[in-house]
């Protein structure tokens, strides 16, 4: 019996099977994952104990533990680690403490905030540091002129609730406006959106008396804004200081002959204020726990835990959390850039949203709903508050890219 030799063709199939196997097998060894350190590390800062807290707070970190929990606490098979920081609403101590997670304890991401002047801090320190930073606050420069490519705005921008919601009810009739702004970043960026919406609409600004943070007495600021001709009186505030104005407001009857707006609303300050206070104000929202069967069955778990439903913060918090822990999962890495691309890759489809997206200047493209606050009289119990009056599409309610002075988007 001859043993027959292989041909040159048969010997050259040989080979490139031989060759396909070994760079198969490299390139299975390259898609292994890569985390650096022991566990992916994940950190809340936000103001734990002063006027921001129950619209974020421990709250946020609730809703972050959520979405870490849904992951089994690991992800890739590393602990999924989670630390807490209070910044006081100061942007040296934000800054401080985010140096110290990045430098020191290996922290990969940093979310929330819920104050422009840390996240700007804390966004430039992760864009120096190759770390990710997911905003919940309001400067639409965030996703404009200070965006960097590690860095997402989530919730809301002062463009989305300031400019859309001014649009929206100049264009409905109300031409007329008086703005009571917060005297610093936050307030001045919703004044000049409301500002520019207004006129933009062929209403006018009246005027505008600026307040300090944190304000107890608003009786003078609300004597400008009755004695004015205006019909709309514009609290470019949050938290405590939007819902003290709003009381006072109450107790001196203004709200009966003004028509009372805010550009940011959380669910926690209509509680405290109460219907009868709160009644008839009207605002833009990214969430309410009470829209559909899916918010209604993850906030009653969240209730369960805080005892509070949750506020829209709250709610992007566990959503962006989520969504960077699946980006990291998909990109196999815990490395900032190969996640942020994975996360503007992949959709945001969760109770938060069901259709959003993280746009090339790091926006989360998601709807946004026009809200009213109830009469006392229509509430069937607790924490039902809202009256949903539209649902705003994202493309409506936030800027066009091409509109982005983002350096990241290409002319």
């Amino acid at each position: 019996m001859l043993l027959r030799l292989p041909t040159r063709t048969a010997a050259l199939s040989v080979a490139l099977v031989l060759i396909a196997t070994v760079v198969a097998g490299r390139q299975g060894h390259a898609a292994e994952p890569t985390i650096s350190g022991d566990a992916v590390k994940i950190g809340i800062m936000n103001d734990q104990s002063g006027l921001y807290a129950d619209l974020a707070g421990p709250g946020s970190v609730v809703a972050a533990k959520m979405a870490i929990d849904e992951f089994g606490g690991t992800v890739l098979g590393k602990k999924i680690e989670l630390v807490v920081a209070d910044h006081q609403n100061k942007a040296d101590i934000g800054a401080a403490k985010a140096r110290e997670w990045f430098d020191r304890d290996g922290v990969d991401m940093i979310a929330d905030f819920s104050n422009s002047s840390v996240g700007f801090a804390v966004q430039s320190l992760a864009k120096d540091r190759n770390k990710v930073a997911i905003i919940m606050a309001a400067s639409s420069d965030f996703t404009g002129k200070a965006c960097t490519a590690t860095s997402a705005q989530w919730v809301y921008t002062s463009y989305s609730n300031g400019y859309s919601l001014a649009k929206t009810m100049t264009e409905a009739g109300d031409k007329s406006w008086f703005l009571l702004t917060v005297d610093y970043a936050f307030g001045h960026a919703f004044a000049n959106d409301i500002r520019k919406a207004v006129t933009e609409s062929g209403g006018a600004v009246e005027g505008e008396v600026r307040h300090p943070l944190n304000t107890a007495d608003f009786s003078s600021y609300l004597l400008q804004a009755q004695s004015s001709p205006a019909k709309v009186v514009a609290l470019a505030s949050a938290g405590a200081d939007m819902a003290n104005a709003m009381k006072q407001a109450a107790e001196f009857g203004i709200n009966k002959t003004k028509t009372f707006v805010a550009p940011i609303v959380f669910i926690t300050d209509v509680h405290a204020m109460g219907l009868a206070n709160a009644q008839g104000l009207r605002f833009i929202a990214a969430f309410y726990w009470d829209r559909n069967e899916e918010t209604r069955a993850w906030s009653q778990k969240f209730f369960a835990l805080h005892k509070a439903m949750p506020t829209m913060t709250q709610a992007g918090v566990y959503s962006a959390v989520r969504h960077y822990l699946r980006a990291v999962e998909a990109a196999r890495t815990d490395e900032a850039t190969a996640v942020m691309a994975k996360m503007k890759e992949l959709p945001v489809d969760d109770i938060f949203s069901r259709n959003g997206r993280v746009r090339e200047d790091g926006l989360m493209m998601h709807d946004m709903y026009l809200m009213e606050v109830k009469q006392p009289s229509e509430a069937k119990g607790p924490w039902d508050y809202y009256r949903v009056l539209a649902t705003l599409p994202a493309d409506t309610v936030f800027p066009p890219l091409q509109a982005s002075d983002c350096p990241l988007i290409k002319k």
